[in-house]
């Protein structure tokens, strides 16, 4: 699915702020300091929480209704919505550190050089796969 939609509950933290709960996704805890932190903080912890579970092919479960929650004193319920083929870019996009061994010598020459490893190897390893793009931006036959 690309569009996921659930309630969060925000309940007021003893040390001020919000303290962010989905009753229908009990591995998501995160909080703000104020109310835009919150809402900013809850739609990150929900894309990061819901890419796992697609990641690892976990069930997605259906969102409650709203009216169906409890809310905690002083708090509120927000519906939160995340557009998952933006977070599947992003984090297809995001910069992986790598560790690799090359000759003295090597090394020496390339420093010399001014070579950028990072552009190099990404150059090479596209050149080596016959890729140019990331298959979430290619075109499906």
């Amino acid at each position: 699915m690309d569009r996921y939609i659930y309630p969060a509950l925000f309940d007021p933290c003893e040390e001020g702020g919000y303290c962010i709960t989905f009753p229908d996704l009990p591995g998501i805890v995160t909080e703000g300091d104020t109310i835009e932190e919150a809402m900013f903080m809850a739609k990150d912890a929900l894309e990061l929480h819901l890419y796992g579970m697609e990641v690892d092919n976990d069930p997605i479960p259906a969102p409650s209704l709203p009216n169906s929650l409890t809310l905690p004193p002083g708090g509120f319920i927000s519906l939160i919505e995340v557009w998952m083929p933006t977070v599947r870019a992003e984090m297809a996009s995001r910069a992986v550190k790598k560790t690799l061994t090359i000759p003295h010598w090597l090394n020496e020459q390339a420093e010399k050089n001014k070579v950028n490893y990072s552009q190099l190897l990404q150059a090479a390893l596209k050149e080596h796969l016959g890729i140019s793009e990331p298959s979430y931006l290619r075109k499906q036959p």
